[in-house]
């Protein structure tokens, strides 16, 4: 009993002593964390698109075609893709975006305008009971949730400032990535020892199924989601639907949390208009978000995730604190490959100690 207690506890004491003397050497550091910042954008988007442009790839080389030729005949039909969208999509977006900046001051005065409005309102005044204690209440809860959604937005639009560096990267990355496809196994399994290597292809198999199975399946319902609001938004007449509809699909990629603060902007914008829009534009976020969550997103993700609800929120918690938007999209990636890799360990190396103990 002493000798396990000993070792690990020794093993311990040597972690945090190696912890703490890198903590003293950050100037070695520093350059690399900042690399690492600014490829941090191009690796992410280069795998998400990765997971789901492999399968393509791997189909048409299973048609006999040549890796190559496939990849390139799938960034043929993805510029194509893009030039519709330029064509198509682009133009009405970047209008809206423009009049949005534009016409942001107007929109806030109005807002003003409709929280005074409501704060007098007869509806109000049945629960208020002649004190202003609940109008100072929904006042600072309005005010709350005008802030974070601007803290979020600007998160967003940071994000996306790094436009230019994915453009340039995202394409060389993703292109090597998908040559290389077949050589990224072996080569993590040469680097373990042959006693752990089919234990090494084992584990590298699952993170890849997990993976793709989350990744592609958020992309799918993050772009039906789009669809189904932007269809919503545009029957009620809600100002700036595209641009709302396209956030809020951006926001769908954090689970949970994604919900809430896609729909924090739309209903900002809603009570510009009327009180009135912002009670459809709620009934249309909720019924999209029940028919993706229930409907959709277990059709397409299957037993794919299997992560309890409470752990998904503290990931997002922590991740969102660190890492703001990238961080919390990435903390479920991360977590998966972390827990199928942990899982492993503890079945090769401690399982079989913990049941001697225990038995």
């Amino acid at each position: 009993m002493r000798k396990p207690f000993f070792r690990i506890s020794l093993g311990i004491i040597m972690v945090l002593t190696i912890i703490f003397l890198l903590s003293k050497v950050t100037f070695i550091f520093n350059p690399l964390i900042t690399m690492l910042q600014i490829l941090l954008v191009p690796i992410t988007v280069s795998g998400f698109l990765y997971y789901l442009l492999r399968p393509i790839v791997n189909y048409l080389e299973g048609k006999k075609l040549n890796r190559i030729l496939s990849i390139l005949l799938i960034y043929l039909l993805f510029a194509g893709v893009v030039t519709i969208f330029l064509i198509v999509v682009w133009p009405p977006l970047q209008f809206q975006v423009t009049d949005f900046v534009s016409n942001l001051p107007k929109l806030i005065k109005q807002l003003q305008i409709q929280m005074d409005d409501f704060r007098s309102s007869k509806f109000l005044s049945m629960f208020n009971s002649g004190d202003t204690q609940l109008t100072d209440k929904i006042t600072e809860y309005i005010n709350s949730g005008f802030e974070l959604a601007t803290g979020y937005m600007t998160h967003v639009f940071s994000f996306l400032n790094d436009f230019f560096i994915v453009v340039g990267t995202v394409p060389i990355m993703l292109y090597y990535m998908l040559k290389e496809d077949d050589r990224v196994t072996p080569t993590l399994v040469r680097l373990t020892p042959k006693k752990y290597r089919p234990d090494t292809e084992h584990v590298v198999h699952e993170i890849n199924h997990a993976l793709k199975g989350f990744i592609a399946g958020r992309m799918i319902s993050a772009l039906l989601l789009a669809v189904m609001t932007l269809l919503g938004f545009w029957l009620i007449g809600l100002p700036y639907s595209l641009l709302l509809a396209v956030v809020g699909a951006l926001f769908n990629f954090i689970p949970y949390f994604g919900a809430l603060l896609g729909a924090i902007p739309c209903v900002i914008v809603a009570f510009t208009v009327s009180p009135s829009m912002v009670v459809w534009v709620i009934v249309i976020v909720v019924v999209a978000q029940q028919i993706e969550g229930n409907l959709i997103s277990p059709y397409i993700y299957g037993k794919t995730i299997s992560i309890h609800p409470l752990t998904t929120i503290i990931l997002l918690l922590v991740a969102g604190d660190f890492g703001g938007i990238l961080g919390m999209i990435l903390a479920i990636p991360v977590y998966m490959m972390a827990k199928i890799i942990v899982v492993r360990i503890y079945e090769l190396f401690f399982s079989d100690k913990v049941e001697e103990l225990t038995g």
